[in-house]
């Protein structure tokens, strides 16, 4: 006789399919979720050859998964380590450094308490157009406002971080033009409020519309898993939906400045998104890490455990 099958869980599987038919155009951004969220905890090394089994089920074949790691390569995320004929990945200490500062974004449990001071980094010398579109894209994607004629806002962001991240991506001859600085809290009747600053900045209807797209996506699951027995969420099907989960997040909070809530529309949905994203997460966590537990392998064959840091995601707000 067969074992009996788990029941269907048929809206994760058409979610997993609709990525599955979009995978080419986000291989990299996913294999980049998969380094912060699965590997950066046991160690942050891999070895290719589990890598390409672990991101198979969601549709990356061997030959884009390579393509796809060399590319990383190529633009000093990732680095080597030989061992015999087989080789570990890892991410450079550049990477590393810009993920765990994306984890305090990524796992937190709500958003800092604002110290209302703004960030703000200020074009003050000669920069050809290209330079500034390709700083105006870099910035967007980590969550700063813009305020027009190169000028750009944030409530929160390390602005040496910053830098560095954009030296990274290989924006370093633009840095020369820009002044970074933090604003003094003052309350000046006449000049323009924090709010005034929101509205010039920052697109939050679009914002919020995509917020509330990961919701319609990501909510039915979490009814569909409830409406179940904890079996039926085989340790494999955790794992696809933990990396697209986080894959989804990541991506949708590069474009979140994470304004005070003071500066936020009532309705806001952020919130409640990050309890849902909470909430999946812990629910697929054991059984993605004892699908983990075999698939995960370094190169000489050994499977390295998770960390504390895993222990740390959702339990705290961001600092």
């Amino acid at each position: 006789m067969h074992a009996p099958q788990p029941p269907k869980l048929p809206i994760l599987t058409q979610r997993i399919d609709d990525f599955r038919a979009l995978v080419r155009m986000q291989s990299g951004s996913l294999i980049t979720s998969v380094f912060g969220d699965v590997v950066l905890p046991r160690g942050g090394h891999i070895w290719l050859g589990s890598l390409i089994r672990l991101l198979a089920p969601l549709g990356l074949n061997e030959r884009l998964v390579r393509t796809t790691v060399f590319r990383l390569l190529k633009d000093e995320w990732l680095s080597t380590r030989a061992q015999g004929r087989r080789t570990d990945y890892h991410l450079t200490p550049a990477g590393e450094a810009l993920f765990l500062q994306a984890s305090q974004h990524i796992y937190a449990t709500e958003s800092p308490t604002w110290d209302h001071q703004w960030r703000l980094l200020l074009v003050v010398g000669d920069l050809p157009a290209k330079g500034r579109e390709q700083l105006r894209r870099a910035l967007f994607w980590q969550g700063f406002g813009d305020l027009g004629q190169g000028k750009w806002v944030h409530p929160f962001a390390d602005l040496q971080a910053v830098l560095h991240s954009l030296e990274s991506e290989g924006l370093g001859p633009h840095l020369h033009a820009l002044l970074p600085m933090q604003t003094q809290a003052m309350s000046t009747p006449g000049t323009l409020s924090d709010r005034e600053v929101v509205v010039k900045a920052w697109d939050l209807r679009d914002l919020a519309g995509r917020y509330r797209q990961f919701e319609s996506t990501y909510r039915p699951i979490l009814a569909e898993l409830q409406a179940h027995a904890p079996s039926a969420l085989t340790p494999e099907w955790a794992l696809e939906l933990r990396l697209l989960l986080i894959h989804d997040f990541r991506r949708l909070l590069l474009r979140d400045p994470e304004l005070p809530l003071e500066l936020l529309p009532p309705d806001w949905p952020g919130q409640s998104t990050r309890d849902l994203c909470q909430a999946l997460y812990r629910r697929v966590l054991k059984p993605s890490e004892k699908q983990l537990d075999a698939w995960f392998q370094l190169s000489d064959g050994s499977v390295p455990p998770a960390g504390p840091l895993l222990k740390q995601r959702f339990t705290s707000p961001r600092s």
